[in-house]
């Protein structure tokens, strides 16, 4: 959409492939992985390592688990985020698929102020930083450059909680569950501990008792846990921490492991929330409520279901126009 000398809004995600196919999944992956705030080697060494064996290696599994979870209208991510950036007046972007910042940009034309919500509720240099490198790399190419303005991690929003809570708790009545998982994508300890300075242990709660620092991730995973848990009334929450990817240490404990600790507890009917992510995506419709699934039941659980995120839904474009307002 094209607009002259007004304010433009933009929401930023991760993104997904163009399609569900090796060559697409493989250029995902090689412009994702190759991003120093992902991998943090030297570039010398990841760019050659990226390309020639990572993303080749593991293309030809992820298209197989996209397939999975693939729709008519493209990817998930991508479909829930192009419907909530249409329904507050705005342009969706990915940081390492389509739309690209560039092309979101294009969209918009020339405004006097730019608007950016990073669509991750807790504060990663991964996430949020990264998707500031790419604003800032592609207003750098340009004659034009408006204010900017920046939209903080809003995991302690009141509106936000609440669209996650009433997303769950159809779930929830649903199944009756034993217990209830908050599940958020992981990070590696190093990236972590790069971030806040008391710097978690692997199991550890590194701020915990306290209000969470603005870049501590992991305690405003915490929170959000305990805050939520408190709108659903749980009293025996569960945190933990997925997507592991190499062997680098990781944040935990792992969803993988947690899952298969709850069964081994007597847990038969669980309820997953995946509060770090805004739209339903691979991690949420395959790693968890597919693979996750097969896993708890392998271990002697009978009945996993995922809440879905908080995606288009009414009550999340309202908060949402009141972040970018």
């Amino acid at each position: 959409m094209k607009r002259g000398g007004t304010r433009g809004v933009m929401l930023v995600n991760i993104g997904s492939p163009d399609a569900p196919t090796t060559a697409a999944v493989r250029a995902y992956l090689g412009r994702f992985l190759s991003d120093p705030r992902i991998l943090g080697m030297p570039a010398f060494v990841r760019v050659p390592l990226v390309y020639a064996f990572i993303a080749p290696l593991r293309a030809p599994k992820s298209a197989v688990l996209y397939q999975k979870i693939w729709t008519p209208g493209g990817s998930p991510l991508t479909v829930y985020g192009e419907e909530l950036a249409a329904a507050v007046g705005g342009v969706y972007a990915t940081r390492y698929g389509h739309p690209t910042v560039d092309e979101a940009l294009d969209r918009l034309g020339d405004v006097d102020e730019l608007v950016v919500l990073p669509l991750y509720p807790q504060y990663a240099a991964a996430t949020t930083a990264s998707t500031m490198d790419a604003i800032g790399e592609a207003l750098a190419r340009r004659v034009k450059v408006p204010a900017v303005r920046v939209i903080p991690p809003f995991w302690a929003n009141p509106g936000f909680l609440d669209a996650v809570a009433s997303a769950a708790r159809p779930v929830i009545e649903e199944v009756s569950p034993d217990r209830v998982l908050f599940s958020y994508h992981g990070l590696p300890l190093s990236q972590a501990r790069a971030a806040c300075d008391r710097g978690p242990t692997p199991s550890g709660d590194c701020c915990v008792g306290q209000t969470p620092p603005p870049f501590c991730y992991r305690a405003q995973c915490l929170e959000t846990t305990q805050r939520l848990a408190a709108r659903l009334g749980i009293e025996s929450p569960v945190t933990s921490f997925q997507s592991r990817l190499g062997p680098a240490e990781w944040m935990g404990p792992s969803t993988a492991d947690t899952l298969v600790r709850l069964a081994g507890e007597g847990a038969r009917r669980l309820v997953v929330i995946t509060p770090s992510f805004v739209a339903d995506c691979l991690e949420t419709l395959e790693e968890i409520a597919i693979s996750g699934a097969e896993h708890f039941r392998a271990a002697g659980g009978e009945i996993l279901k995922v809440a879905p995120c908080v995606n288009a839904s009414p009550a999340w474009v309202e908060v949402v126009r009141g972040l970018v307002a």
